[in-house]
């Protein structure tokens, strides 16, 4: 790790992201098809939830990559660090034109590989 920031607060930080993760895993148990979401105000209800949890994590990633000069995402580079903040800024600045399905893919294909990229750099910060 570099030093220059601290390594508390970075770690505190990427607990509260894979805090989130687990959240959203919970969460969507049992959300298959983005009609999971769309076909009932529950359904409705949990997009919305997962749509927030995104926003926390995205902008929690960029947080980090501001605290640690650009450096600690450098360390676990199978994650698409970038597009993870951009997420947010997606979900963030173009709530209405959010696409189900998209957020179902991320679901199925990208929290697994995300989560294990966090719980990587979190050994690494203790």
């Amino acid at each position: 790790m570099e030093s220059g920031y601290s390594k508390t607060l970075v770690n505190s930080i990427l607990t509260q992201i894979a805090e989130s993760i687990s959240k959203i895993q919970d969460r969507t148990e049992g959300i298959n098809t983005s009609f999971d979401f769309l076909a009932s105000p529950e359904g409705m209800e949990k997009l919305d939830a997962v749509c927030m949890q995104l926003i926390i994590i995205g902008e929690s990633i960029k947080n980090l990559d501001k605290i640690t000069s650009h450096t600690l995402f450098q360390q676990y580079p199978s994650v698409p660090w970038k597009q993870v903040m951009g997420m947010r800024d997606i979900i963030a600045h173009h709530y209405f034109d959010i696409d189900a399905d998209e957020i179902v893919y991320i679901l199925q294909n990208e929290l697994r590989p995300l989560r294990d990229g966090i719980d990587f750099l979190i050994k690494q910060t203790q």
